[in-house]
């Protein structure tokens, strides 16, 4: 692994932990859900050897804590802090960022495209659980406020359970994390995430600076659903990654190369 540096960038109402790791051109990981840096640890080091890898916790997950209320409006904030950490790392601006995003940090790297198309180079959504793109939206926001009553009502099991059910009838992935943060994702993250459209026709103005991705083994799964629908209405082919959902964090290896080789055309 590449030396490895963390900080921690104040900004309003909170402050964000992050870590560098390698040299090279700057690439940001956007994690999403509850998840925060340490899911993206083996990805890192393996993409730090051609890159200038960031990681980091996005507010109220882990180890960036809250000064204030949660964020509000959900997608509009996250993508303020992903933007203030670029500034913070590459404050010349120069057009060479490039961004990898899972799950809801897949539509925080593209919010971030619409609103910087000169500094980022190029983005990789991966599953980004736009449920509102899709035609029965309705009922995924049903869904959602269900899970969320069930976490309510019966705490975080309970809930988690209930939300497999757009993982294919699996529990949620479980994945490395600096500290659980199950209630905050339920509380604060799940459901506006989840309701987020994408502005399709802004992006297809910037689609040549966007990858779509998907997991090789959810390509079935509820989950997968909007990144094809997004593929399908702005004519760009749909990368399949190794592994699922999580594939980053389950095969990080075989990721990692798919998507350095997407990252050196791009």
């Amino acid at each position: 692994m590449d030396t490895l540096e963390s900080g921690m960038l104040a900004v309003p109402g909170a402050r964000l932990y992050f870590e560098v790791r390698g040299t090279g051109p700057l690439l940001l990981l956007l994690p999403g859900g509850a998840s925060d840096a340490e899911v993206f640890r083996d990805l890192a080091d393996e993409l730090a050897a051609r890159h200038r890898v960031v990681t980091y916790d996005p507010r109220g997950i882990s180890r960036s804590p809250l000064d204030g209320p949660p964020p509000e409006p959900w997608i509009a904030t996250q993508t303020d802090d992903a933007a203030r950490l670029l500034d913070h790392l590459d404050g010349s601006g120069g057009g060479a960022v490039q961004l990898f995003g899972s799950c809801a940090g897949g539509q925080i790297a593209l919010e971030l495209v619409l609103r910087d198309p000169r500094r980022i180079r190029l983005a990789v959504a991966h599953e980004p659980p736009a449920m509102g793109l899709l035609p029965d939206a309705a009922r995924y926001a049903a869904f959602f406020d269900e899970v969320y009553a069930t976490y309510r009502r019966e705490g975080v099991p309970a809930a988690m359970d209930r939300l497999g059910a757009v993982f294919g009838g699996r529990p949620a992935p479980s994945l490395p994390e600096a500290a659980d943060n199950s209630g905050f994702f339920l509380s604060h993250v799940m459901r506006p995430s989840s309701r987020c459209a994408p502005d399709v026709s802004a992006l297809a103005a910037v689609a040549d600076r966007i990858v779509l991705a998907g997991g090789r083994e959810s390509r079935t799964h509820d989950v997968h659903r909007p990144v094809a629908v997004l593929a399908r209405e702005l004519g760009r082919e749909l990368v399949e990654f190794p592994g699922g959902h999580v594939g980053y964090a389950k095969c990080p290896a075989a990721f990692a190369a798919q998507l350095a080789d997407i990252l050196a055309a791009g």
